[in-house]
This record gives C-alpha cells, structure tokens and sequence, in this order.
C-alpha cells in the first residue's frame, strides 16, 4: 500500500490538492529546483509498482528485487537511480529471536522511494523528525537517505543492546553454583548474532562512500551525518564481535563446567561404591560357611562380623571426605 507520498519545496512539506495514491499528480508537481518527492509504500503489490515504474522510469531488475525482497543490504545504480537495500532489526526478548524486515530506497534527482517489508521500523517516526528539521530537509533525497539510515541504525544499536542483557544472563548463569543447561541458549543467540551480522557488515560499505562524497546522488553536504551513522554502524559491528568472543567464551566455560561436575559425580559414586564393598567383602567371606573359619563358632562372631562391617565402612568414608570426594 501507498502509506505517504509528499512533495518537498525548500525543506518543508507542501500541502497538495491531489490524494496521496495519485503518483502522477504530485511528481508533475515536482517541478522547482528544490523540489522532491517521497513516496513510501509498505508491502506494495505489483500494481503499485508498475504504477512507480511507469511515472519513475525504475529499473525493471530493481523493481523486482524490491517487490521478491530477502534481498542482502547493498548499493546499486542503475542508470541515474541509486537502489540501496537495508535489512531491519527488532529483538523479540521472550524467545530470544532477532527479527528481521527490509526497505529499499530508490533515489533519484529529485525523488526518494521507500519500499518497506516486515513489520518492524515503520518510517513514519522518520518522516516526521525529518519534516521538523528544515536545514536538513533542504539537502534533498539526501535528507531521507540519512533519515531512514539514521533510524535503522539506532535500531541496531537496541536490538545490540538487549542482546547485551542476554548475554550477561548467560555468563551470570554459567558461572553460578547452580547446575545449569547453557548450551541451547548461547547457540540460539550465537545464531541471531549471526542473523544482526549479516545485516550490518554488508551496510558499512555503502555508508563509508556516503561519508566519503564518492556516490553521485547523495549531496556532498550531507556527508557530516552519514559519517555520524557510519560511526554508529561500527560500534554496533564491535559490539557483535565483542558478544561473540564472549559466547564462544561462556560456552567453553559451560563445557568445562560439566566435565568437572561429571568428574565430581563420579567421585561421589565411587566413595558410594567403596562404602557398600567394604561390607560386601565382609559379609561375602563370613557367608561362605566353610567349618574351619575364623570366629565360626565363637559366640561373639556375629557381633564381630557387623563391627567389622561397619569399622570397614567408617574407615572409607573417613578417606573419602578428606579426599574431598564426599
């Protein structure tokens, strides 16, 4: 669907007399030099695009791309259009999952197309913080790419954060006395550190070249805010190394927690085995029954038997616990 479609003029929103799905009306418009239009649909279905294609002259490839989405973050010209593709994130705590959406910008000399996929990061947020900065606004389809780039990224810079929380649960968990069941959690945020990564890597190209001057299309004086998000985009790329190592640390941690608890249990099973054999042993002999026998027809030898038994185990229980094993 068509969510907003706006005309720019010198940095502020014109109010317009046509509807917000008639594309043609308000590109026509579009008609000063600094002026620009932002379109933003969200799961647009095919006839929404053929409209975009017919009244922006888009790629049909780009087009495609951004109608199939699943596509990786990347930066792509095609002829006097910029197509850059961003991944969204947002973290669901309750199952330990880091969702994933899509948008894709089409950026021309005087138009912004947003295509937005997943329900996370809606771009209304964007679209009004914009719309109160006039000096940033007046930089053009720029100011959008920023906006929506500045959005994404901050969202990152959350979902690093509570999988931050996550982690510590994780270390405060494997390195308590309780027993614990570490290894299914840290694989499963091991794996949605995986799923942030592939969101971010891919983006820090595209952002060091908005920061460097070197895409045409993107305003040169628009280059100090790209540099903020690009900064911003690094310490999140640190961040997800940095939990990375420190799984990968608390679940060598968690693997050689339960060798010792192993080694531990089993020491405890044999002092139990040696406390039940020493009897065993005395009472095996004693059973035999054999006439010519040690205190067989002494009147004391019963009682002398059970002493014995119990002298046997006293003295394994006392080796065991000063071994520590009990």
């Amino acid at each position: 669907m068509i969510v907003d479609n706006a005309l720019y003029r010198d940095g502020v929103r014109v109010e317009l007399d046509c509807g917000t799905g008639d594309l043609k009306a308000v590109r026509e418009q579009a008609d000063g030099d600094n002026d620009f239009v932002w379109v933003g649909l969200h799961k647009p279905t095919e006839e929404e695009l053929s409209q975009i294609e017919e009244v922006y002259g888009i790629h049909p490839l780009a087009l495609e791309d951004a109608f199939m989405a699943h596509q990786r973050p990347k930066l792509e010209r095609y002829d006097d259009t910029l197509f850059l593709v961003l991944k969204t994130l947002w973290y669901v705590d309750e199952f330990d999952a880091v969702e994933t959406g899509e948008i894709n910008l089409f950026v021309g000399h005087n138009f912004v197309i947003s295509v937005r996929h997943g329900e996370g990061n809606a771009l209304h947020h964007a679209r009004m913080e914009l719309e109160k900065m006039e000096s940033v606004l007046k930089h053009g389809p720029s100011a959008v790419v920023y906006a929506i780039c500045d959005q994404v990224v901050d969202r990152y810079e959350e979902v690093g954060a509570d999988l931050t929380e996550d982690v510590d649960e994780v270390e405060a968990s494997v390195f308590s006395e309780e027993r614990t069941n570490d290894s299914r959690r840290i694989y499963l945020l091991k794996r949605e550190l995986a799923e942030m990564r592939r969101a971010v890597l891919p983006l820090k190209d595209p952002m060091l070249r908005f920061a460097n001057q070197s895409v045409r299309g993107i305003a040169p004086e628009a280059a100090t805010y790209f540099r903020d998000v690009a900064d911003h985009l690094a310490r999140v790329a640190e961040t997800i190394d940095t939990l990375d190592n420190l799984l990968s640390t608390a679940f060598d941690a968690h693997i050689a927690q339960l060798s010792l608890q192993q080694n531990d249990d089993m020491r405890r099973i044999s002092a139990a085995v040696g406390l039940v054999a020493a009897p065993t042993l005395v009472a095996g002999i004693y059973g035999m029954n054999f006439d010519h026998m040690p205190e067989l027809h002494w009147l004391l030898g019963y009682p002398f038997a059970l002493l014995l038994m119990m002298l046997s185990s006293l003295t394994v229980y006392l080796v065991s616990k000063r071994a520590g094993w009990l």
